[in-house]
């Protein structure tokens, strides 16, 4: 097999596919170095099936070009394809009882002139591969006497032995304790780093990906909606945005590797709206200031986050009824260190912010301070009706925070009617915009 040194070893340029009139993957381009290890996620129905499918050749792009290794794969021979990769299906149906090494073997086929059979050297291979993936004295068990979990660990061994360069997989943790989901992702990253195989995995747990995967690509009704390492992948907001659900996102201490604890799942109305919504718009209150903007933000459609709150705020109270992604601190105390990055990684990942008029004192003065950093590249929207004057309870300190952010671009808004045309031109641009003028004038 002749392959160019500097192909992709996986490409789709603008693929779509569908099944029958029911469309799978839209306009969807993606390339994969070789030695990557690619996590592809996404909800039930997003199209990572059939992603896989398209490279394997299984089914034809109804627009696009998929790429194997530098040929187009639907000119490639069903033998040829086989060479180059292979898969671990999510559930593949065991019709007879062969013994696991007679399976295990069915991976070296494409690699036989026909009637050959198999060549010294391929049993001890398959072997010790059945060995690696904990089934070791287990060759001669028929396939249909093992249970799901030794079976998927079987067609994975059955995958390795075929020794292509490019490993998809098909959910291959499903069915498995989560001991063998971390050592079958532990070997097949090693494959990625040692070997420099590709590997493509559909994987549901956005936790295992972030542990294993270099790179993260989110597929949500059809499109690519996310690509990235990780680290820029994973945030609450996508976690809302593509799953309806609320989480809450830390770091390991040691590794610095993202981890999401989901909370709830959102409203059935958020839910039903997530998918269209524009944001997320960070709001910052206290005092119940923001509660009004928080139930009129979701109830528009928007992706809402909010912070920095303290317990036994009636705004937390209100941003955890709502599912909200927030910072939170203990009540009475000045923000901390923690709650103030957390506040921050928010306030980074919004793409407009609103500041509600709450009144301002020395345990949260720190908030507008925050804003400040963000303001001149985010757009910024002030509450200004009371005036900050009438809220600084912070000897003054609230007052030159709120000038710096005028300074930096904030736009004042009198009140809840003229903010959200402003959100709506900003974010979604179109009619809206006329509206958010008319605002500005008329708040001028």
């Amino acid at each position: 097999m002749t392959v160019p040194s500097l192909a992709p070893a996986v490409r789709l340029d603008a693929v779509s596919a569908a099944y029958g009139s029911r469309p799978a993957l839209t306009d969807v381009s993606l390339t994969v170095a070789p030695g990557e290890f690619l996590a592809l996620t996404g909800p039930n129905g997003s199209g990572k099936t059939t992603l896989l499918r398209l490279v394997l050749g299984f089914l034809a792009p109804a627009r696009g070009r998929v790429g194997l290794l530098g040929d187009t794969v639907g000119d490639l021979s069903v033998r040829e394809r086989a060479r180059r990769v292979a898969w671990v299906p999510q559930d593949e149906p065991s019709r007879e009882d062969v013994p696991i090494l007679d399976y295990v073997l069915y991976g070296r086929y494409a690699h036989h002139r026909t009637l050959e059979g198999d060549r010294p050297g391929e049993v001890a291979l398959a072997r010790s591969l059945l060995a690696s993936v904990g089934l070791a004295g287990r060759e001669s068990d028929g396939l249909l006497s093992i249970s799901g979990g030794e079976r998927q660990r079987a067609t994975l061994a059955r995958a390795l032995v075929q020794a292509t360069p490019v490993l998809l997989l098909d959910e291959p943790t499903a069915h498995l304790d989560i001991a063998h989901q971390l050592d079958i992702l532990d070997r097949v990253r090693a494959l990625a780093r040692e070997r420099r195989v590709t590997v493509i995995a559909a994987l549901h747990d956005l936790n295992l990906a972030a542990r294993f995967a270099d790179r993260i690509v989110v597929l949500s009704h059809g499109r690519v909606t996310a690509d990235g390492p990780p680290a820029s992948v994973l945030s609450e907001e996508l976690l809302a945005r593509v799953w309806g659900v609320s989480a809450d996102l830390h770091r390991e201490a040691r590794s610095g590797v993202p981890y999401l604890v989901p909370r709830h799942l959102l409203t059935e109305v958020s839910r039903e709206r997530t998918a269209p919504a524009a944001g997320p718009v960070h709001v910052v209150g206290g005092g119940g200031a923001a509660r009004p903007i928080l139930r009129a933000l979701v109830d528009e459609g928007f992706i809402v986050t909010a912070g920095a709150l303290h317990l036994l705020d009636s705004d937390t109270e209100t941003a955890e009824a709502l599912g909200l992604a927030s910072a939170i601190e203990g009540p009475f105390s000045p923000l901390s260190p923690s709650t103030r990055e957390r506040h921050r990684r928010l306030l980074a990942n919004a793409r407009a912010i609103v500041v509600a008029p709450f009144a301002v004192g020395p345990s949260n003065v720190d908030n507008l301070w925050d804003v400040g950093a963000f303001a001149g590249a985010t757009p910024a929207f002030l509450l200004s009706r009371p005036p900050i004057a009438e809220r600084d309870f912070a000897g003054g300190d609230a007052t030159r925070a709120y000038a710096v952010l005028l300074e930096r671009g904030a736009r004042e808004v009198a009140d809840l009617p003229t903010l959200l045309p402003a959100l709506r031109g900003t974010l979604r641009g179109g009619p809206d915009r006329a509206a958010a003028g008319a605002a500005d004038r008329a708040d001028g």
